[in-house]
Formats: C-alpha cells, structure tokens, sequence
C-alpha cells in the first residue's frame, strides 16, 4: 500500500535531492532529472503482418515505490497563538488531533503576507526570486515586483504530475497576475498552467464565503443561490470527491492534493451556529487572551520557560480603556474570527477522515501549516463592516459598526476583527501581518503527522525554517529529485532546504542556517540563532503609508533568538558590532534574490495603472451582452476620472427590469440598469452611502441609454456630478458626493447583462439579467 503524504502547512520543509546511484538502487525505470519524461523504448516487434508482431506498450511514468500521496493544507491569516494546539483559544479539531500524534513545529517562518508565501510555498524559492516581493494587486515593474513567476521555477506539482501523480488545488490562489485574470488569459501563470489538473477556488485576495467569486480550472461558476452555501463546506466536499475518486479508480497511483481555504482572512464569514458557539468566550478583552494563551503555550511546551510575553503596543488600547459598547463590539467580532476558524478546520478534519476511510491514514504524512502570515491587522483599531474601507482609505464611525453588530458574520458584511485581536492571536510575538521584520508577522504553527515516517508522537521541533523548505520535504519524502528540466526550461536552484532530518532527531541542528525577510520594507535577516530587523515606522493598519528614505530612516533592532525565543529584548545598542555585521549579511542576500528596491508604499500601489493591462493606452471600449466575470486589473478604469457609459437597448412588451452594465457589489462599486422600467444609476460608496440617478419609466422599444460622469478632480476618491440621458434627453441628474478612488473591489468584477456576485443595489437580487434586447455598452474615458 502506498504512503499518503498530507501537507497541511505550519512550516517550511527542506529538500534533499535524490541521487541517480539512488534512483539505480531502487529499481527506478526513468531518468526524473528532466521533465517530462520520455515514453520508455519499444521493446517488441513489428514485422509486415501483426501475426508476425509482437505488441508493447511504452509504460507510464509512475512514482517511485511507496512514494507518498500528499495532502497540502494553509489556512489564511492565523496567528501562532490562534488555535488550541499552540495554546490558543480557538478550538481547532483537525490540528489537535494532528498534534497527538504528529510533531509540532514551532520555528516555521512565511513570508508575512498572502501571494508572496503562495508563490514560495508551491515553488521552493524565496518570494523575491519569484517576483513576488508583493501582492498581485500592488506588483510594480522590478525584477523582484512584477507577479510573473519565472518559468525555470517550477512548481511542486509539476514535479510531482510529471513523476506519476495527479494533482488538485482547492481554495485560495492570489497567484495570478492582476492584469492576467480574466478570460482572456493567458493561462499559463493559473493553477491549471503550474502543474495542477484540477483546481476548485477562487483567484484573488479574498472572496465572500457565501457568494464567492470561484473558478473551476479556468472557467467562472457561480455558486448555488441558497441560503445554505458556504464555499467551505463546497470545497471540502469537492477535495473528499476527489480524494475517494482517486483511492477508487486508481489505488497505486499516489495524489497532491492542495487544500487552502481562505476563511480566517477578511471577510470573516461562518454559519451563525458556528459563532454562536462563542458567545461570551472573548469578553475577557485582548490583553487577558494573551495572558491566558501566553501560560498555556509554556504549560504545553510551545515555547520555553524562558520566553518572554512581548508589550503590547502603544498604538494598539488597553481592554481596560474602553468603555461598554467598544467592548461588547469587538467581543463579537472576535467571536465572529473564532466561529469562522473553528468551521474551517471541521472541514479539514471530515477531509481527513476520508482519508482514513480509504485505510491509508497511517501511511500519511500530513503538513498543516496553520497560516500563510500572521493574523491580520488590517481591521483598523475598531474593526471593519467592510474591508474595502481599509483599502480606499474610508473612515467609518464606530456608531455605524455599532449599529449593525448582528450582521457581522453574515453575507450582509465583508468584516474584519480590530487589530488588537490580531495582535492577540500572534502571542507571545511582536505585531502582525506585513511586519516581516518580527515573528508576529512571520511565524506560524505547522503540524507534520505520518506514522510510516515518523517515530515520534506529540512532540516539539524547534530547528529554524521558512516555507521554502516545503516543497524540498515533499521531494525527499517521495524520493523524488528536483528536476533540472521542465518543459524545456533549465530550471533554478531550489532554495529552500529539506526538513526530514528532523523527523526523528529532535537535537538535530538546523539546516537552514539563513533566511531573509523583506515585505513592504519591513525587513529582517536570521544567522545562526541572531536576528537583526528594521523598526516598523507605522502599524499594518495604516493604509496610506508616509513617505522615508527605508533605507537611512529607517532603526534596526537586534535579537538572540536561541536565548530570547519571542524577540523581546533588543541587543541593538549592547552590541552594535553585531548588528552591524547583520546589517551587511541582509544587503547581500537582498542583492542575491531580488529584494532591491525597497518600497513601502501599499495602497498606492493599488492603482491598476501601474501593472500591464489589457486596457492600458485605450480610452474607448465596446462590450456586449452576457459578458460577465472581467475583474478590475482588466476592465476599464473608471476611478478619479470623468467617464461616459452608453447602452444601446431594446425594451421588450413585458418584462423590463435587468442589468445592463456594472462594476462591484455590496461592499462597493456602481451599477446602470433598469428597474420599475425606469433607467437607474447607482453608485455605492463602500456599502457606507448609495446615490441613485433616475429617469422616467421607458416604452417599449429601441433606446439608447448614457450616464455621463463629470468629475470633480483634485484629488482621489471625490466627487462629481452625474447625468442620465435616453435617446438624447436629460432625464435625471445629481451628485455623487464621493467615489471609491483606489480600489473598487478584490473579487467582485464588471459585468454586462447580468451581475454576477453580489448587487450593488438593495432594490435588486443578482443575477438581474436584462429581460430584453442589449446591443452594446460603449465605455468613453477621459484620461
């Protein structure tokens, strides 16, 4: 019976290579070091009748005996102290009862954000050396910015798919280029064009829970419209379907199945039986969560007797300091977060049992690295109804969030819990996610559980990696070697290095003896047990970021990790010559992978004009009905400008009502239909205010609809006035006091004819197809 490999991803693996003496010993057939590997000779006969022939077919690849099958599994955004097993408070059935009987990995390092751990993770190599330093939605033109994974970085899975394996990707990619998203390709930077077969998710930042932007291979679905769906249980019926298939056609054939759902980031989204669970868990406020997850973590073992519970931030409130209402608000928040994790991994664990129920499950290696970052900050001191508001620089009042408490968790919000929470949820570390500089940004929990590989039970392994030690684990563990060919391609050294050695030697000394960290400028470099970091000059909250010199503005910090395990004493001013020495080692590995030019802009960087794009230079565009699904990075942009929209249509006898043309959703964009037979143009600002335009009912028949949007200028995210015409005519006119001026969503895109997603307006319920005749919508731009 062959050896099931689940990675579940809670930290970094290392890669050893197998040797060709190796591959001999085991009676392997193939030479693996070039992919794809040529059909084996013919070995029969053919002569000039079949009678005088011999048949013989070329023999397909397939793995290495016992080679195992591989389950990789990342949640989003968790924090090293978020989930019970590393002492936290959120009950997490599947990583605890990995952590029985598997090894807890306490030193796994990401990258501190979402695509740039994405991209390391599948490919082995430092997040700069796969160009991506950044998110997609903030890629810039360097060599180390610009989203492009390099070819001659290939992916695990093409590896593991081109020595025998099938392969599936379910969840969260944030892998694709911004301008590379839409139907019109290309494809070959999407799951599907790095070496998975299947793949079930969705393609950006973040996605609503309960009508999610999903894509099965290429190709946009939209999820059943029921009140019941929620994108984690689809996805984990669709891995166990896909685990059982597998076990039933194909028993000796091993599977790499990627499973990364992102629940725990924003929106924080769970059915309300889920959150209810939790009432009243939190109310005890952030700073006695942390106490409290701080004496469990030592009491576990997690961290050591003399470890150190870092201070709370000065930007970031006491608990004490607030009064009723901020405490009962951001109490439910948390609940919220809670409800949502603990649902997320329920669905890990059923996806375990069906490993089990094929009989396999003791021959499973299982990673689960628990986050591709630390819990997430950008929720803003007070917390977010809308995430959107962070990313346009939109200040809500807290009576507004007040106001609408019992909606947080529900598909009527797009939340996200204050980041003290997040603070909380990294104990005992410094700050958050996007600090790549400290280990609350960078560290997270991993669980490694395979009893056919690995002796010990519920143990702790303390050895230093990063996820770029991932993929060389899965090689070593295959007894597979890294390919120096894919596809034609030479390919790049692996970087990262293998962690097996650890499996069964808990004083092993690390081999991974160096590891850079650089993210938004936040910058650290770990040597031997030192770690040398640059001090944040503002908090992951703040969305527009104040313009320095990174390099000589920036302070640095020193820390002795191997005596100091959650960086609490600073050693910069005790031992300069040191940080010094640090310092240096940091510009030459920055240098060595691309890291150069440091920049710490963020929302800036979320200008869709910055990246390529397949509307770039053109200021007039023609779209017809029923074209759906064309996300911002390739749709005209419509932000901080003056615009016009025609629609040329026919209005049939009957029904009237539909879609004719609209950007966004819920949580903020714009729409032009018609409604009551009347034309309406509606512009939501963030789900905070809405201005309607309309005009009279219309009769049947041809009509050319325009909405013409003169902007105010002089700035970003203002206002303008706005003028509906049919055939000609004025028929309504007003303000829109004030727009979405740097991003109008991450996962709800532009559509005609229909609205796919969520509606901009209360007044309708998506899809909306327009009933009648839609010709063409033109698109002017004023550039």
């Amino acid at each position: 019976m062959r050896r099931v490999m689940v990675l579940a991803i809670s930290a970094t693996v290392a890669f050893c290579p197998v040797s060709a003496s190796a591959q001999e010993e085991n009676n392997d057939l193939w030479n693996r070091s070039v992919l794809p590997i040529p059909n084996t000779a013919f070995n029969g006969h053919v002569g000039l009748r079949t009678a005088e022939s011999e048949l013989d077919f070329p023999q397909q690849v397939s793995a290495p005996e016992g080679a195992p099958n591989v389950l990789l599994i990342m949640p989003d955004d968790v924090g090293f102290g978020a989930p019970t097993a590393f002492g936290g408070p959120v009950p997490t059935e599947a990583y605890d009862r990995l952590a029985e009987d598997g090894l807890l990995f306490t030193r796994m390092h990401t990258t501190a954000l979402c695509s740039p751990t994405r991209a390391a993770l599948i490919s082995g190599r430092n997040h700069h050396s796969n160009a991506t330093g950044v998110i997609m939605e903030i890629g810039t033109g360097f060599p180390g910015y610009n989203t492009l994974m390099p070819k001659e970085n290939g992916t695990i899975a093409e590896i593991l798919k081109g020595n025998g394996y099938n392969t599936a990707w379910y969840g969260k990619n944030h892998n694709v280029p911004d301008w590379q998203s839409s139907q019109a390709g290309p494809f070959d930077l999407w799951p599907t064009g790095l070496g998975f077969e299947q793949f079930f998710g969705f393609i950006g930042g973040d996605t609503s829970q309960f009508t999610p932007a999903i894509f099965d291979g290429t190709k946009p679905v939209e999820p059943p419209s029921t009140e019941e769906y929620h994108l984690d249980v689809d996805m984990a019926d669709r891995a166990i379907n896909y685990i059982r298939e597998q076990h039933a056609l194909a028993p000796d054939k091993p599977f790499f199945v990627y499973y990364a759902p992102g629940t725990s980031h924003a929106p924080h989204h769970a059915p309300q039986e889920w959150i209810d669970k939790f009432k009243g868990q939190f109310d005890q406020g952030w700073d006695q969560v942390r106490q409290e997850t701080f004496e469990r973590q030592k009491a576990m073992g997690i961290i050591p007797e003399t470890a150190v519970l870092t201070e709370r931030p000065e930007q970031l409130r006491a608990w004490d300091s607030l009064n009723d209402q901020q405490k009962e608000l951001y109490a439910r928040m948390m609940e919220v977060y809670a409800g949502a994790l603990a649902h997320m991994d329920h669905q890990i664990n059923r996806i375990i049992d069906a490993v089990d129920e094929t009989g396999e499950l003791d021959n499973t290696l299982i990673i689960y690295l628990m986050g591709d970052n630390g819990a997430s900050a950008e929720g803003s001191p007070d917390g977010l109804l809308n995430e959107m508001t962070f990313f346009n620089n939109i200040a809500v009042p807290f009576e507004d969030t007040y106001a609408r408490m019992d909606e947080l968790g529900g598909p009527n919000t797009f939340g996200h819990f204050p980041s003290a929470w997040a603070h909380a949820m990294n104990t005992p570390f410094q700050w958050t996610k996007q600090i790549a500089s400290h280990f609350g940004g960078t560290r997270n929990g991993m669980i490694i559980r395979w009893p056919e590989g690995i002796e010990a039970k519920g143990e702790v392994r303390d050895q230093f990696h990063h996820v770029i030690d991932i993929m060389p684990t899965i090689l070593e563990a295959a007894n597979l070697p890294a390919p120096t060919s894919i596809n034609g391609v030479a390919q790049s050294e692996v970087e990262g290095t293998s962690m097996v050695y650890a499996f069964n030697d808990q004083n092993a000394p690390s081999t991974r003896r160096t590891q850079y960290f650089e993210m938004l400028g936040n910058r650290a470099i770990y040597s031997d047990g030192w770690v040398a970091t640059t001090t944040p000059p503002e908090a992951p909250w703040v969305s527009v970021t104040q313009k320095s010199d990174v390099i000589n503005d920036w302070t640095w910090e020193l820390y002795n990790i191997d005596e100091d395990f959650s960086q609490a004493n600073d050693l910069a001013a005790a031992n300069p010559d040191k940080l010094k020495e640090m310092q240096i080692l940091f510009y030459g590995e920055a240098a060595k992978y691309n890291v150069f030019p440091i920049d710490n802009d963020k929302v800036d960087r979320l200008d869709v004009s910055l990246r390529p794009s397949l509307t770039e230079g053109r200021s007039e565009f023609t779209y017809y009905d029923n074209m759906t699904r064309i996300p911002e990075g390739t749709a005209p942009d419509f932000k901080n400008k003056s615009h016009t929209i025609t629609a040329h249509v026919e209005i049939g006898e009957g029904e009237t009502d539909g879609m004719l043309v609209t950007q966004g959703g819920r949580f903020g964009g714009w729409a032009l239909y018609i409604l009551d037979g009347k034309p309406i143009y509606t512009y939501n600002v963030a789900n905070l205010e809405r201005y309607n335009i309309e005009g009279e009912a219309l009769p049947a028949g041809k009509h050319v609809i325009r909405y013409e949007f003169e902007y105010d200028g002089g700035g970003i995210g203002l206002g303008g006035t706005g003028k509906l015409f049919v055939n000609d005519e004025l028929v309504g006119e007003g303000r829109v006091e004030r727009t979405m001026g740097y991003r109008i969503s991450l996962d709800e895109t532009f559509d005609i004819g229909s609205d796919a997603g969520e509606p901009v307006s209360e007044d309708y319920h998506v899809p909306f197809d327009f009933p009648g005749t839609l010709e063409k919508v033109n698109v002017v731009l004023d550039l």
